[in-house]
């Protein structure tokens, strides 16, 4: 995981603007968000490995998931990149149960938290760079 230095830290804003600015920029509401946390994340590269996330915590109101409003306002935590490397092909350890398999569906990541190269920083700077000039405006 690296962090990166954004103006937008600490900003308050309703998160219904957060979440509609930020979709044209290609982000979504990441899957881990609960109703007083959350993050908005997007992928870096063509196979999904590599990500900028923007996490945000509930200020006031109540957050619902991606609904189409809410009352939410949410403060803009630090934003970073992150890496999961995942095992190529079929899992070894994979047992043919049904049961497991209906919850157990994918792999562990070999490196939840693998090193993430200068390109993608890079990237995910500039990305960032791009979502600051143009904020809600």
């Amino acid at each position: 995981m690296k962090a990166l230095n954004s103006s937008l830290q600490e900003t308050v804003e309703a998160f219904d603007n957060v979440r509609d600015y930020l979709h044209t920029f290609e982000f979504t509401l990441g899957g881990n968000w609960e109703y007083d946390h959350g993050s908005f994340d997007r992928y870096l590269d063509e196979a999904h490995k590599v990500w900028l996330r923007i996490p945000f915590e509930v200020t006031e109101g109540t957050l619902d998931g991606d609904t189409d409003e809410t009352d939410a306002m949410v403060k803009i935590g630090t934003p970073y990149v992150l890496k999961h490397v995942y095992n190529e092909g079929n899992d070894p350890e994979a047992h043919m149960m049904t049961v497991s398999a209906l919850v157990n569906q994918f792999q562990t990541p070999l490196d939840p938290d693998a090193e993430i190269e200068s390109e993608w920083i890079g990237k995910a700077e500039q990305l960032m760079r791009d979502v600051e000039r143009k904020w809600l405006h």
